[in-house]
């Protein structure tokens, strides 16, 4: 099936990323019309943006990635568009890995293509807890999920539809889509991509991350056990 990129954003959720936020922009409108979603910024977060030549919606007060996510799906929803590019504005994701996104689209039509980082390029503590949370959802999931975390990734417009339901909020909507996408029987894809890390700022709390992620796993056992 042929993909119209006219038909297909770049959608980017940023909160206090006037650093980064323009170099992103302008690298990613290089393949496709790009919308970042200012979850309440307290900078230049939307100006740089806008200037850079995103259309910005501003949600205010600072809400959390999930909600963001949402309030760009919803606008991509009414523009008709077919699917979605996710990526983060600090720098993590290399807007030039877009055309591996859309290749892969424009071979499976999958409904969600998640970029695959690399593990071992990881800081030892990264790598740790991310092997460990990838096999404990991997487990939960009845199915081998070799990355359930990663930002980076392509949503199709029915999935995007599915994911406006969810209550989860923060990193945990991100690993509900997969779920969604798993219950509902729809294609799941990855595409290797360049595992980077600079000087951006995690806005992860730890305790509260591990407590949800647990959560998650076992919810996913649950919805998913065969």
């Amino acid at each position: 099936m042929s993909i119209d990129t006219e038909k297909i954003l770049a959608l980017i959720p940023a909160y206090n990323e006037e650093k980064h936020i323009a170099r992103v922009v302008e690298q990613a409108r290089a393949y496709l019309s790009v919308v970042v979603v200012d979850d309440g910024s307290r900078d230049r977060t939307a100006e740089y943006a806008e200037a850079a030549g995103a259309y910005v919606i501003r949600q205010q007060p600072n809400q959390g990635k999930g909600e963001a996510l949402r309030t760009g799906f919803r606008y991509a929803l009414e523009a008709g568009v077919q699917a979605v590019v996710m990526l983060d504005a600090d720098g993590q994701h290399d807007p030039q890995e877009i055309p591996l996104f859309l290749k892969a689209y424009h071979q499976k039509h999958s409904d969600l293509i998640i970029g695959l980082r690399d593990f071992s390029k990881m800081p030892v503590i990264r790598r740790t807890t991310n092997t460990i949370g990838r096999y404990l959802f991997s487990w939960a999931a009845g199915k081998y999920v070799p990355d359930n975390q990663s930002g980076y990734r392509l949503v199709s417009n029915r999935l995007m539809e599915a994911m406006l339901s969810s209550q989860e909020g923060g990193f945990e909507f991100e690993v509900d889509m997969i779920v969604v996408c798993l219950q509902r029987g729809y294609l799941l894809d990855w595409v290797p991509i360049q595992t980077i890390y600079a000087d951006e700022k995690s806005h992860i709390r730890p305790l509260r991350h591990v407590y949800h992620y647990f959560r998650l796993v076992w919810q996913t056992r649950r919805r998913l056990k065969r």
